[in-house]
């Protein structure tokens, strides 16, 4: 017994506390990774994400998920929960991300999305817009082309775009639409190719943050909020195409 109170007398208390969990939209997976990693190397503290639909996150948040921060693709559900009483403050912007259409074939992709009259492609992939901000930023991008009806058919949805990227990349769909974020990760900048789809088709998609009331943690996550509007985490987030809320 003596041995073990020695044993964690030595251990720094960083070691001992549980780590910070960081419900993320599935849209940041990528970016948030680096994010992570930039943090704590900075600070020491450790971070666990949990990655998933804003939607689902949300819910799982109103039924009681132990959340310390939730990072939405969007204001509206953090400001759900917010106006439930289970926010410590308003949502605030971290960043604004946009659309992209992506294919890992030689399919020619054009904003006015004619490509997706093309035979060759069977399934076009897009997250569920009831769940999924770049879901319905897809759709809203889809009727302002007026291409929506003619695409229903074709259209496969994916619970996230975590969901939209495995459908993309295991040939499920031969292009779909996706967070710019995501195709510029490292790891996936050399699969297939993807054009910018102009902000004037959808609104712009902006990124939302809170802390939750539950955290036990919320001098680290004031940390983390913090440390996401400084000059090294908005370099990261640059990187990966989002903008900053005061560019």
């Amino acid at each position: 017994m003596k041995k073990l109170l020695v044993l964690l007398l030595c251990c720094p208390l960083t070691l001992l506390a549980q780590p910070l969990r960081v419900a993320v939209a599935a849209n940041a997976q990528f970016v948030m990774e680096q994010v992570k990693v930039a943090f704590q190397k900075k600070t020491g503290m450790t971070m666990e994400l949990i990655v998933s639909s804003s939607g689902k996150l949300t819910t799982q948040i109103q039924q009681g998920a132990p959340y310390d921060v939730f990072l939405s693709a969007d204001m509206d559900y953090p400001q759900t929960l917010h106006k439930a009483g289970l926010t410590t403050a308003a949502p605030v912007v971290y960043a604004y991300g946009s659309l992209v259409l992506w294919t890992l074939g030689n399919l020619p992709l054009t904003a006015d999305l004619r490509v997706l009259s093309n035979p060759a492609v069977r399934h076009v992939a897009i997250a569920n817009p009831a769940t999924a901000p770049y879901g319905e930023a897809a759709v809203s991008f889809l009727k302002y082309r007026k291409r929506l009806d003619p695409v229903k058919p074709k259209i496969v949805y994916g619970e996230s775009i975590a969901q939209v990227n495995q459908y993309i990349l295991t040939g499920v769909a031969e292009v779909g639409f996706t967070a710019k974020s995501v195709v510029l990760d490292p790891s996936l900048t050399q699969r297939g190719h993807w054009i910018d789809l102009p902000t004037t088709g959808y609104s712009p998609i902006a990124q939302g943050i809170v802390i939750l009331k539950r955290t036990s943690q919320l001098q680290v996550a004031r940390q983390f909020v913090q440390f996401l509007r400084s000059p090294d985490a908005r370099r990261i987030l640059q990187q990966f195409g989002y903008r900053s809320p005061n560019s």
